[in-house]
């Protein structure tokens, strides 16, 4: 009888069993393998939106900081720009009042005008400015396409 049993395992069912039980062990490595894969991506995504944050604040804080300073000179320049204007008008016979007046409103009407100016160049370039995170988005990519031929 153990001759027959001997007989009936063969081995290559033994193989084809030990492949069987192999199987969930093959599954799980794959899904920690997964998972391990998403954290990473995760982890890559967090530094990139962390790195273009920082790019983004130190860019504000240079503009905040040129503004101010911008901000000064524009003052004074505008006063010492709106007595030269009112010079100009006082020799067409106006009132000292009206003289003045014309010559800040001149001078504010033209630092309007530049300074429309200055932030549309500011605004299209921020615009231009990539938010995504390039390298995780191709990263993405490289693991979807990794993940479909292993599949």
């Amino acid at each position: 009888m153990a001759a027959s049993n001997a007989a009936l395992i063969r081995p290559e069912d033994a193989s084809t069993r030990s492949e069987i039980e192999q199987l969930p062990t093959l599954f799980s490595k794959l899904g920690d393998d997964a998972m391990r894969l998403f954290n990473s991506q995760l982890a890559l995504f967090k530094v990139e939106i962390k790195e273009e944050a920082n790019s983004v604040m130190r860019n504000a804080m240079m503009i905040a900081l040129g503004a101010i300073i911008g901000a000064i000179g524009f003052a004074l320049v505008n006063v010492a720009a709106a007595f030269a204007i009112s010079t100009l008008f006082a020799r067409a016979n106006f009132s000292q009042p009206t003289s003045y007046a014309l010559g800040f409103v001149v001078t504010g009407v033209f630092y309007l005008i530049v300074g429309g100016i200055v932030v549309a160049a500011i605004r299209s370039r921020l615009a231009k400015q990539e938010l995504v995170p390039q390298r995780t988005v191709d990263e993405l990519r490289k693991d979807k396409e990794w993940l479909k031929n292993e599949l």
